[in-house]
């Protein structure tokens, strides 16, 4: 079940939904112990690679000892939410993407967008 995370290599992909599912403070060689049941990497393969997803300023971290641990900047959702903010500040309509996404969705997820929305705009009343 594991999700192809946009805008990002394959085995930068698989760490990140490995980060993700963790939520917390993790060193390489953790994720290395685990990713090796289904592949063989090198310890600095899987080094090299959260280093370069820290560059990117999709995890951040902190020595621990003489080792770095790694913990997501963001969560997933918040990922695929900027991704998606990226996506629509290319298209010349964003109206028009945005409507044609909705008309993709399955009607629990329109609930969902439309108990997000009212809530929303009961928030803004609020604070006018």
């Amino acid at each position: 079940m594991q999700q192809r995370v946009s805008n990002l290599g394959p085995l930068e992909a698989v760490i990140m939904e490995r980060m993700w599912a963790r939520g917390r403070p993790t060193p390489v060689r953790e994720v290395l112990d685990e990713l090796e049941h289904e592949r063989s990497l090198a310890y600095t393969t899987v080094m090299t690679v959260m280093d370069n997803l820290h560059r990117k300023g999709l995890l951040g971290r902190e020595r621990v000892g003489r080792a770095y641990h790694y913990v997501p900047v963001q969560s997933r959702e918040e990922h695929t939410a900027a991704l998606m903010s990226e996506v629509l500040a290319d298209t010349a309509d964003r109206g028009s993407a945005l409507l044609h996404f909705v008309e993709q969705m399955q009607p629990e997820e329109l609930d969902r967008l439309r108990s997000a929305l009212d809530r929303r705009s009961s928030t803004k009343s609020e604070g006018e």
